[in-house]
């Protein structure tokens, strides 16, 4: 019972991931595939009364159909997203067809105890392991099966897990059976499980094919680690980063993005010594940061130590970074930066914030007012912050949005953009605690050549056209988040 009700969760868990893993928008898809999943078990639970006859080969054949359709759930939405034009529709069906059978197995699994056991008995033991199942799913998928097995082989995992309990159940269940069909139904026990065997031995050079084919270029460099799923892809014109499918940087044109992060906010502070990096793992800003020779330390914090791994063991990004986190000035710390800022610290000269953009809530309350306050009382009086607040020309609420909250949190906001070709029109914000922030600063404070920024472009940056001028928003508060869903209606479709 403990593996039924496990297996039905993580099925769920799975498609939800996946759904706002390729389509974005995480608490509408995740809600859909949550809604559509229980309206399922409904319809199996209400299904099962007119089963009446062979109730244990049901059972086992109902054990075999889940392990082979949730086991394949995962393999299934990749390929399908990648070849199938209406994918939601694939998505939504494996669910409803999920649910199904797991709403067709608990009363199933009732029916047949029901001779060995008293109705509150029978009740409160299936209801209990159906809970504790629960439990056990939530907490085994973040912590232990994304990390460590991925998704695509999760599914297949627990597959195998529900064709094992089907063939168990051949055996369990022997007296409640006929002899007819028997070595049949065992023999499709064993088949499923080879199947699915096949499919985690595979895993991942399926997983690699469905993502070349999604993203249109070579992989070179795949790991998925608690926090996310971390591509790097390879083309002709350099090498690329994604973070759960969303391209990060591209390696022929980040130079224009971190060049513009950093150095107004680094010229403007007045050679600060203490800096703070928040979100950046790849270690591009750190790399600007390092050519102000008033540097003294660098503080990274970023969630992921697969991401900082990477950043100083893969050899492309080692090299564009040029070995920036194992610099004797940098000090890398892994932890929740929305916890780290509350926390004791040496004030700060200057802070550059490189979050991913604000389309989920795990990442939205890292811009809220609550997390300003907080990173305001480890700044001191007359340090600056510069952050980036993705395309105020695609995405014109969400960018006013952050430097709107900014300003109810206390800061004094400049801001500014720049061209990236890769990504187009992007936004950033130069902010103090102070009003009177120098723009734009004296670029020939920094001894070394830049790639991209110059007198005159610099000077550039802070000069908005007309199809950028501030809009009306609301402020982003933690109880709220409007901002996740500006940025949800504003960049959907167009990732």
């Amino acid at each position: 019972m403990l593996a039924v009700a496990t297996c039905g969760l993580i099925y769920e868990l799975i498609a939800g991931t996946l759904a706002s893993y390729l389509l974005g928008d995480s608490v509408t898809q995740f809600s859909l595939v949550i809604g559509v999943y229980l309206s399922a078990l409904g319809v199996g639970a209400w299904f099962s009364q007119y089963l009446h006859q062979g109730l244990a080969r049901t059972f086992i054949e109902v054990e075999l159909a889940l392990a082979l359709v949730g086991g394949l759930s995962a393999p299934l939405l990749f390929v399908s997203f990648a070849f199938v034009q209406w994918f939601q529709l694939v998505l939504f069906g494996s669910v409803f067809v999920i649910g199904t059978l797991v709403g067709l197995e608990l009363p199933l699994l009732m029916r047949i105890l029901k001779e060995h056991l008293d109705f509150s008995d029978l009740v409160s033991r299936v209801l209990t392991f159906d809970y504790i199942g629960a439990l056990l799913a939530s907490l085994l998928f973040p912590i232990l099966l994304v990390p460590y097995l991925g998704l695509m082989r999760t599914s297949l995992v627990f597959g195998v897990m529900n064709a094992l309990v089907g063939l168990w159940g051949t055996y369990l269940l022997r007296p409640l059976l006929t002899n007819r069909g028997l070595s049949g139904l065992r023999g499709r026990a064993f088949l499923v499980v080879g199947v699915l065997v096949i499919g985690i031995i595979k895993a991942d050079a399926l997983t690699t094919w469905t993502e070349e084919i999604i993203l249109g270029k070579s992989v070179v460099h795949a790991r998925q680690t608690r926090f996310q799923r971390i591509l790097v892809t390879n083309d002709r014109r350099g090498f690329q980063l994604y973070l759960n499918g969303h391209l990060q940087f591209n390696s022929t044109d980040e130079y224009r993005y971190h060049e513009a992060l950093v150095h107004p906010v680094m010229l403007a502070a007045q050679q600060p010594k203490r800096i703070l990096v928040l979100g950046g793992g790849d270690g591009l800003a750190v790399r600007e940061i390092l050519k102000h020779d008033s540097v003294e330390t660098v503080t990274l914090v970023d969630i992921d130590p697969g991401m900082t791994e990477i950043a100083t063991q893969f050899p492309l990004l080692r090299e564009l970074n040029e070995q920036s986190l194992t610099h004797e000035k940098v000090t890398v710390v892994n932890t929740d930066a929305f916890v780290w800022v509350g926390k004791q610290h040496e004030p700060f000269d200057a802070v550059v914030i490189d979050f991913p953009d604000p389309g989920s809530y795990s990442v939205g309350k890292l811009y809220t007012t609550f997390f300003y306050r907080r990173l305001r009382q480890i700044m001191k009086p007359d340090a600056l912050v510069s952050i980036q607040c993705t395309s105020p020309l695609v995405a014109g609420q969400s960018y006013w949005c952050i430097l709107r909250t900014m300003e109810e949190s206390g800061f004094h906001v400049r801001p500014y953009c720049t061209s990236v070709p890769t990504f187009g029109v992007w936004g950033f914000a130069l902010a103090g605690l102070r009003a009177g922030i120098d723009v734009p600063p004296d670029l020939t404070r920094i001894e070394q050549e830049l790639s991209y920024l110059n007198e005159e472009m610099i000077s550039s940056l802070f000069e908005l056209p007309r199809d950028i001028y501030p809009v009306e928003t609301e402020v982003n508060q933690l109880n709220n988040q409007v901002l996740v869903r500006y940025y949800d209606e504003e960049w959907r479709g167009k990732d």
